[in-house]
């Protein structure tokens, strides 16, 4: 396979990325042209949510061809739309060929949460590093088989690692539980093994429902996955919810009022700044700490 580079201002970059789209290249990405310069500027926002400027003032534009693509072809088309200049910059480059499902799955190893909890991706089960399962090796070891997939969750980002650190350390046996926001299913199914009851899994994804009931499936935990319009009237004694700050906002009347008497509620996806703005979302009906910092995101507890 071959690329395509080309170079834009910050205006055209969207429209560029699109009419090569329209061209027939497989994929598009857009990169800072003055990366590693004095003049490399970074594009943030708060996460999950789109950043104000959309593209860098130089921009180094990179289309995947198929084979048979003429570059030539895609060069006349983008540039007699008027999406590149007739004199403008480019190159073309060879991609050379790799194994990409060992490359994808070189960078997702085992992972040990706490003391008893370990993420386990199945092209590691026979890794004899990580500890035998529970009921073969330490009865008080929790392994978990998650292959990483569309849905969130795989232990290896800080919000997830923390909530379920939360749920080794704080989770009384037999307690009823909801994942609001289950993502992978990797919370629910994490408490279920840690000796939870009964168990509740809910997205507003379908797909992150479906890879909920696989993963659960994977691991033999009893958890049920639904769509929030699925989820039956009822309290739980504890609540964890590892979304993002200001959906967290929006849902805490309900997410609050799902929680039992005596029962604890669990938040997650909060950067440090944050904090304080979510627990004061929450303060009408319990009172919000933070339980435990990591790499800039924080977890949030507290009881009704």
């Amino acid at each position: 396979m071959r690329e395509l580079v080309l170079y834009c201002l910050e205006h055209q970059a969207e429209t560029l990325s699109d009419g090569l789209l329209d061209a027939g290249v497989l994929s598009v990405s857009v990169e800072d042209a003055d990366s590693d310069t004095e003049a490399e500027r970074a594009l943030f926002g708060e996460p999950g949510l789109e950043p104000e400027i959309q593209a860098w003032h130089r921009n180094r534009v990179v289309a995947l061809l198929p084979d048979g693509l003429d570059p030539g072809q895609v060069l006349e088309y983008v540039r007699g739309a008027g999406l590149a200049d007739a004199d403008g910059e480019w190159a073309l480059r060879e991609v050379p060929d790799a194994d990409w499902v060992r490359l994808t799955q070189s960078q997702f190893q085992p992972i040990q949460i706490g003391q008893r909890i370990w993420i386990v991706p199945s092209w590691h089960n026979d890794n004899p590093e990580v500890p035998a399962a529970k009921g073969e090796g330490d009865p008080s070891l929790i392994r978990i088989q998650l292959d990483p997939g569309l849905a969130f969750g795989t232990g290896s980002h800080p919000t997830t690692h923390l909530c379920l650190a939360w749920l080794e350390q704080g989770l009384t046996k037999g307690s009823t539980v909801l994942d609001y926001g289950c993502g992978s299913g990797i919370l629910a199914i994490a408490a279920r093994l840690l000796g939870a009851g009964t168990t509740l899994a809910v997205d507003i994804d379908e797909q992150a429902v479906q890879s909920t009931r696989y993963n659960a499936q994977v691991n033999a935990a009893d958890v049920r996955a639904m769509l929030p319009d699925e989820l039956p009237a009822g309290q739980f004694q504890v609540v964890v919810a590892n979304i993002l700050s200001n959906p967290l906002k929006v849902l805490a009347p309900m997410l609050a009022n799902r929680v039992a008497p005596g029962g604890r509620l669990v938040l997650s996806g909060v950067l440090e700044r944050q904090a304080q703005e979510v627990a004061q979302a929450y303060a009408p009906w319990l009172a919000l700490n933070v339980w435990q910092a990591r790499d800039g995101w924080v977890c949030l507890h507290g009881q009704c």
